[in-house]
């Protein structure tokens, strides 16, 4: 059966299966619950957040090194701040109906500022964020150079964090440290601990140095939900099998430069081909019939030939056979 909107017209998202009246994503604790291990890769802007859902994940995370690297064209030092962050978030979010994580960095501020980021994001329809205690400015969990603040104040802002959603459903909030790096795995780990107990409902070591930390994380906090973070393409940690790291315990994997990196060398090939003077590969490139598909042109091909007769009224019949 076709669902549709109070007005008649499907709402056709891909996979066209997947289409609903109103968006309601599961929240993140049920979604753990289901689906025990999540991958989640990084969309940038509106397009990837359609192509991680069309290729068959159940949630992603917008991570702000993608983010900041696509959209704004910096390096994730700190540049960006919670305004324009939060504006790209929500272009990001209503492209697709999967449940989001999101990058909050140190929360842009103190405890005033974290209230305020967990309040936008909650009405946006965020399911979950991560926060860490990064000194500003902050800087990619992976480049050197880092400071983090005591672990007395991030607890703040986790308990400020907490009490700001509506309840524990609404976002599920996982605490960061990149304390490894600084002070050594023993004083990530405490931090962990204590974060867990200011009310962070899942824990976040960047930047683990190797497998033996990771395994060692995975035994210190059994039965706690854990997130590992799989930066591929010059990351510090070690890479692993998503059956690897659940296996270990972890629940989650960020997968943060996954497709940004690929897509970069896919944009730099094409601009190099097109430079030389040589046609395209279609073989390379998707058609214009599945990129239409993709944008979701034919919902709105519904809607002008419901209400008036345009240049996209003659793509009825193709839809027509694609409903029936």
């Amino acid at each position: 059966m076709l669902l549709t909107s109070s007005a008649g017209i499907p709402d056709l998202c891909i996979p066209i299966g997947m289409a609903k009246i109103k968006v309601e994503r599961p929240s993140w604790r049920a979604l753990l619950r289901r689906h025990k291990f999540l991958q989640l890769p990084a969309a940038h802007d509106a397009l990837s957040a359609k192509l991680i859902q069309r290729a068959g994940f159940v949630a992603y995370q917008i991570g702000g090194f993608a983010l900041e690297g696509a959209r704004f064209g910096v390096p994730d030092i700190d540049l960006i701040r919670f305004g324009e962050k939060s504006a790209a978030v929500r272009e990001i979010i209503g492209a697709s109906e999967l449940p989001v994580l999101v990058d909050c960095d140190d929360g842009y501020g103190d405890v005033k500022n974290i209230t305020h980021t967990v309040n936008v994001y909650e009405q946006m329809g965020v399911s979950a964020i991560f926060i860490e205690d990064q000194k500003p400015p902050k800087r990619c969990g992976h480049m050197a150079g880092k400071e983090v603040v005591p672990p007395e104040e991030m607890a703040e802002k986790i308990r400020a964090a907490a009490a700001a959603r509506s309840d524990k459903d609404s976002i599920f909030i996982i605490a960061r440290t990149d304390a490894e790096e600084v002070n050594g795995l023993d004083d990530a780990m405490r931090r962990c601990e204590r974060y867990l107990k200011a009310g962070a409902d899942a824990i976040y070591i960047e930047a683990e140095n190797s497998e033996k930390d990771l395994r060692r994380i995975a035994r210190a906090f059994k039965g706690e939900h854990k997130v590992v973070n799989v930066f591929e393409g010059g990351g510090k940690s070690p890479w692993m099998s998503p059956e690897q790291l659940q296996n270990l315990g972890f629940a989650m994997a960020l997968y943060p430069t996954t497709v940004l990196f690929r897509m970069t060398h896919a944009i730099e090939d094409a601009l190099a081909t097109l430079r030389s003077g040589k046609p395209m590969d279609e073989n390379l490139a998707v058609s214009m019939k599945d990129f239409e598909l993709i944008v979701n042109l034919p919902k709105w091909a519904l809607v002008e030939s419901k209400f008036r007769s345009g240049p996209l009224a003659k793509v009825r019949k193709a839809i027509d056979k694609m409903l029936a």
